[in-house]
């Protein structure tokens, strides 16, 4: 039988005197255009171990080729046979506010049918966003954090040697566009709530001065500086973050059927139920008998199967849950009656549909 893990999360009662679970404005909102920008460019990677593109890889010869014109080698892409390159797509995430000279990561992967690129040399791979134009340039050794070893049918493969990084592999040569810290500010939730919405705005409304903040939707928050603070926008994001607030979450039921993971949050409310669960095996079993002919007989060796089928229905267990019943005391009963990750999923989506549970369930 299958097993299955079962997360909870502060399962427990919480007593009236324990502080509710808080957290920062910063880990739950971030301010209007401030946010990463997508770069990819293509980039050839050499001094492979001739583990690099094969010659149904036309556009590595044709890079290749296009390198050494720039550098004064007329070379035909038809009579060169190179082993040793792969042609690769480099992609990176740009920071905001990331000034010109600054380092960033990035990750190379091949595109063609190379079969490892370690200890191959990125040259050097302009890097652009989505309005075609340049913001990094690349340039490095790859790290794939994996090796491929093997001949004559005998391999050995240990992660993906076709995916590498780049630590501090781009440099940045042109800032992102950026929205400035100003005198009027929007806040972005990063789940829109509009509970935790109300509860950002009057904590900012507390914190610095009446009728400073306002929530425009579940998921937008405009904040207009104090006057004291209209000089040093900085100054007040930064100790605008650190304000604490108490966010409301939606009571989710999250299952991995594939790992047999379920995770249940201690809000999770259950109503008097009963359960009866029971499971029906069918077996099917085939075999092979030979059938030998007499000796001196004109008669063949023929392959006869035989199949048997056997079915086996168990008895329904029975859960009874009373008023009162917490997440732990649903998880015990079903592992007393020895449920698999599927039979809790179809138990907990029944009891959701009965209405005893008051969660969403979602199936990753």
């Amino acid at each position: 039988m299958k097993h299955f893990l079962v997360l909870l999360f502060a399962a427990a009662p919480v007593l009236a005197s324990e502080k509710a679970s808080t957290t920062r404005i910063k880990d739950v909102a971030a301010l209007e255009g401030v946010r990463d920008n997508q770069l990819m460019g293509y980039g050839v990677v050499v001094g492979l171990a001739g583990t690099g593109d094969k010659r149904q890889a036309v556009f590595s010869a044709q890079s290749l080729t296009n390198i050494l014109k720039r550098m004064g080698v007329s070379v035909d892409p038809t009579a060169i046979q190179v082993r040793n390159i792969a042609g690769v797509m480099v992609t990176a995430n740009l920071p905001p506010f990331a000034q010109p000279g600054t380092k960033i990561d990035i990750t190379a992967a091949a595109i063609g049918d190379a079969s490892n690129l370690q200890g191959g040399l990125l040259l050097m791979t302009p890097l652009k966003g989505a309005d075609g134009q340049v913001y990094a340039v690349a340039q490095g050794p790859v790290m794939t954090g994996g090796f491929a070893a093997g001949r004559g049918g005998a391999s050995q493969t240990v992660n993906h040697p076709t995916v590498g990084r780049l630590p501090e592999g781009a440099i940045v040569e042109k800032s992102p566009p950026s929205v400035a810290p100003s005198s009027h500010l929007k806040l972005q939730l990063r789940q829109a709530d509009f509970t935790t919405a109300t509860r950002i705005v009057e904590a900012l409304n507390k914190h610095f001065a009446a009728g400073i903040a306002k929530a425009e939707s579940s998921a937008l928050i405009s904040v207009d500086l104090p006057p004291a603070q209209i000089g040093n926008p900085v100054a007040f994001v930064a100790e605008m973050e650190t304000l604490v607030i108490e966010p409301d979450r939606r009571e989710k039921i999250v299952i991995n059927e594939r790992t047999g993971t379920v995770v249940l949050g201690k809000d999770v409310h259950l109503s008097p139920v009963s359960i009866l669960h029971g499971t029906l095996n069918v077996e099917i079993q085939t075999q092979v008998n030979i059938s030998q002919p007499a000796p001196l007989s004109d008669g063949k060796t023929v392959v006869v199967p035989e199949s048997t089928v056997t079915a086996k229905e168990s008895k329904a267990q029975n859960i009874q849950l009373k008023t009162g019943a917490t997440v732990e005391d649903l998880v015990r009963a079903l592992q007393a009656i020895g449920s698999t990750p599927r039979d809790v999923i179809a138990i907990l989506q029944a009891m959701r549909v009965a209405g005893a549970l008051d969660a969403e369930i979602e199936v990753i």
